[in-house]
């Protein structure tokens, strides 16, 4: 049995998404922020050290502990995939391709889009009063300089890739695919996808999956933070 330590709010609905492709049991243990820091719970350190999610154990390896959303990914289609429905053949240009986005997402994708969240609460609780127009400004500054015009290139090199298939590693939807859905979720929600046609449409299809409204039955909808 596959344990996922979902907290909520977090990237961990990615894990579920994967373990319904694979049509794999597992069992959701689920953690709540704390509602004035929004940090995870310490509890979650019992699990692994870093107290963060997603983290799963396998009880059929004596409960090991596996952290990091790629990582995760690569151990379930690893030990759980074996007719290869989400990774392409070794040695194909595919795998390559999949290899390069099941990384890119966590590794290039998400942190300028972590930093515009973490900036844009510089102008709100629980920031001082006075120090919020400062922050407001700080932000601002940051938010032109320097993450608005990476994540618009980052954001038209995935919108181009998308243009050449369907999915990110080629024609065949993939593991990389659903690790890949969270930066671009994050994306429209935060700006929008107007001028992105190619990741609305991929943001469509994703959607249409059973498997991704299953797991957005068992996690809730999926979360951006």
């Amino acid at each position: 049995m596959i344990h996922v330590h979902h907290l909520e709010n977090s990237r961990s609905q990615r894990v579920i998404w994967c373990l319904e492709e694979l049509g794999v049991d597992y069992e959701l243990v689920t953690y709540r922020r704390d509602p004035e820091t929004m940090l995870a719970p310490a509890s979650l350190k019992e699990v692994h050290p870093l107290g963060k999610a997603p983290v799963i154990t396998d009880e059929g390896r004596d409960g090991r502990a596996v952290a990091e959303s790629g990582a995760i990914l690569e151990y379930l289609v690893e030990r759980h995939d074996e007719e290869g429905r989400l990774v392409p053949v070794a040695g194909s240009d595919a795998r390559e391709r999949y290899r390069f986005w099941l990384h890119h997402a966590e590794g290039s994708a998400m942190p300028p889009l972590v930093m515009r969240l973490v900036f844009s609460r510089l102008g709100k609780p629980p920031v001082p009063g006075l120090m919020r127009p400062l922050g407001r400004q700080f932000a601002k500054g940051v938010e032109r300089r320097f993450l608005g015009p990476r994540l618009r290139e980052l954001s038209a090199f995935w919108n181009v890739t998308l243009a050449e298939s369907s999915w990110f590693a080629g024609d065949s939807f993939s593991a990389a695919d659903i690790q890949m859905s969270f930066p671009i979720l994050a994306l429209e929600s935060r700006g929008g996808l107007a001028d992105l046609p190619h990741l609305a449409d991929f943001l469509a299809r994703c959607r249409a999956r059973e498997a991704y409204r299953r797991a957005v039955d068992v996690g809730g909808k999926f979360s951006v933070v």
